[in-house]
């Protein structure tokens, strides 16, 4: 059970500033000292907003992460871009995300660059908020990457990815990390049409190693590239399979979906703590303190306080910074406001 009741937390991802967005598409006139600044920097400005706003919970923001799973794949040794798989015109979704060759068995000998983001968040933090560190899922990693001979269907993919994954877990936990988010939207995405005992029997062996050794949580949601979902967004195909994850807490997307199936919250409860998506990443209106606190009301029917948790529906990475910053604010608001009472 969580410390505090109708706890304020975030995914993990936050927006770019501008500079940041223009640094990263001429990295070529930088040196690595300029770049490490920078990234300090970004990553100061991403705490001060959600401590400003009164987040119980912060990351760092993923300002170094220029994808979400993507990034990371800079740190794997065996895959190649594709450029010929990629869509490259016409409204930006999805199919134009990055897709990888796999040319040699994979491997991260560096790691996946979780741990020193955790260790930059310890360094600039102040005391007071719990810090958290998010990593993706080998389901949800293996998903831009191309099948081949050796590895000849996603799930071997995600297979080769778990230990890779595994290990990034307990490299956080040994460096302090008491609270980790795994990722893994590719599972809730396809839970309508795969196979989902599997999903959790792949999540619980990822996990295994640092059950019990932090708070550890999933996010589950239907996709965000440029604002845009990708998956059957639906909880039902969910259930009750997902229910045995491994977890202290899951996260569940609703105010996008207009708290849609917001009923089976209660099936969640059960089981683990639930943060649930209070404010809509997708929409630029501006939850208002009073929608917050209506919102929380209606989910406090299916889940106790004290196991519930408040946050966005996603992160925050495709939001406009002026909006992300705003919802914030009244997210928090409104859950210090319904703790009155």
């Amino acid at each position: 059970m969580q410390p505090v009741p109708i706890r304020t937390t975030v995914v993990g991802s936050y927006p770019f500033p501008g500079w940041l967005e223009f640094a990263t598409q001429n990295l070529d006139k930088f040196g690595p000292a300029d770049i490490e600044e920078m990234v300090e920097d970004a990553v100061v400005a991403a705490i001060h907003d959600q401590t400003t706003a009164g987040l119980d919970v912060i990351t760092d923001g993923e300002q170094t992460r220029l994808d979400f799973n993507l990034s990371f794949y800079g740190y794997l040794k065996g895959i190649e871009p594709n450029h010929a798989e990629t869509r490259k015109f016409g409204p930006a979704a999805h199919d134009q995300r990055g897709k990888h060759s796999i040319v040699a068995e994979l491997t991260a000998p560096a790691g996946l660059g979780a741990v020193k983001e955790f260790q930059r968040l310890q360094k600039l933090a102040p005391s007071g908020p719990t810090l958290k560190a998010s990593v993706p899922g080998p389901y949800t990693l293996s998903g831009r990457m191309l099948p081949n001979a050796h590895y000849k269907d996603r799930y071997e993919i995600t297979e080769a990815l778990l230990p890779i994954v595994r290990k990034e877990l307990e490299d956080l936990v040994a460096a302090g990390c008491t609270e980790i988010t795994v990722d893994e939207p590719s599972m809730s995405c396809y839970a309508y049409k795969e196979d989902t005992r599997r999903f959790v029997n792949i999540f619980n062996r990822t996990v295994a190693p640092v059950v019990g050794k932090c708070r550890l949580s999933t996010h589950l949601c239907f996709g965000n590239f440029k604002g845009r979902p990708v998956g059957f967004r639906k909880i039902h195909p969910m259930l009750p399979d997902f229910l045995d994850l491994s977890v202290d807490e899951v996260h569940v997307e609703m105010a996008n979906r207009e708290f849609d199936e917001v009923e089976l919250l209660a099936e969640f409860a059960q089981k683990m703590d639930v943060a649930v998506g209070i404010v809509d990443v997708k929409n630029y209106y501006i939850e208002t303190v009073q929608d917050v606190v209506e919102r929380i009301r209606k989910c406090l029917k299916y889940v106790p306080a004290d196991k519930l948790a408040v946050a966005p529906d996603c992160g925050l990475s495709q939001t406009a910074r002026w909006a992300a910053r705003q919802k914030l604010v009244n997210l928090v608001a409104g859950a210090r406001e319904v703790r009155k009472g």
